[in-house]
């Protein structure tokens, strides 16, 4: 259980990060450890395959969405 939660905190430090960042670039630089990690729990069932999927998409269209 402890486990899990701090991967579960670690996913939504890294998510926020995202979406914390303010340029394209610095959104790009943040964006790939999180995928990374999203896949990574994706794989160990921490989360459904298609919840990963959504939150990957989320998370490009919002850093391509940036100037």
């Amino acid at each position: 259980m402890a486990h899990n939660r701090s991967r579960r905190s670690k996913l939504r430090t890294l998510i926020k990060k995202v979406l914390e960042s303010s340029s394209k670039k610095e959104g790009e630089t943040a964006l790939l450890p999180a995928v990374a990690y999203l896949d990574r729990m994706g794989v160990k069932n921490l989360l459904h395959k298609n919840n990963v999927a959504r939150k990957k998409s989320r998370l490009t269209k919002y850093v391509n969405s940036l100037k």
